[in-house]
């Protein structure tokens, strides 16, 4: 994950939201699987998880704290300090392994990457995100991972906010895609280096919680 910089600027035509079609595609390479997730199956793991690998708020390498609270399961979960971004095989918390993917993580994945014609995915590090209100993700590519040949995965859960859609270049017109619990988001081939983010999550009396599966290694 590249550092987040300044918001470029937003584009007034919006993605539609169209509800009735259970799968989108976006430009060349991003795909939404509208309702795909069972919120509640995975937040039964999602708590056991982060019992085991508690939410944080990581520095970033500039010195600052991420907004968004998050753990790891898998092989491999994504960390950041002031020594910047990178996958470890451990939990830098306690020293121990991340805690096993769960097989309806696995199911997920593999099943919302073939629907979008990405066969084959095998993830080992699954991220695990936290939103609460005012929280958000800045604008980012996803360029840590060895292999970037295979896509993200990210599922929604919880309270619902809006995807940031942009191009290869950072400083590329922002779109706008609303998500909601259940939706599944999947990019990959031309658009895996894509720049994306999460705006601020609206004021609301629950998080919005984000799977995202890569394969790292």
């Amino acid at each position: 994950m590249s550092t987040p910089g300044a918001m470029p600027a937003m584009q007034n035509d919006l993605f539609a939201a169209d509800d009735a079609n259970p799968v989108q595609q976006f430009g060349d390479g991003l795909f939404c699987l509208r309702a795909r997730a069972q919120t509640a199956i995975l937040m039964v793991h999602i708590d056991r998880i982060t019992q085991a690998a508690p939410f944080r708020h990581l520095t970033v390498p500039g010195g600052g704290r991420m907004a968004v609270a998050m753990s790891n399961c898998g092989a491999l979960g994504w960390v950041a300090d002031r020594k910047g971004y990178r996958y470890s095989s451990v939990d830098p918390l306690s020293g121990k392994p991340w805690p096993v993917m769960p097989d309806e993580f696995l199911a997920l994945a593999h099943s919302a990457a073939a629907e979008a014609g990405f066969t084959h995915f095998e993830p080992d590090a699954c991220l695990i995100n936290r939103y609460a209100a005012g929280a958000g993700l800045g604008v980012h590519c996803d360029q840590d991972e060895a292999n970037l040949g295979q896509p993200i995965v990210s599922v929604s859960l919880g309270a619902s906010a809006t995807f940031l859609w942009g191009g290869l270049r950072r400083r590329d017109p922002l779109r706008r895609l609303p998500v909601h619990a259940g939706d599944v988001l999947v990019w990959g081939g031309k658009a895996r280096l894509t720049y994306h983010g999460v705006l601020p999550l609206k004021a609301c009396d629950s998080y919005r919680f984000n799977l995202t599966f890569r394969r790292a290694a």
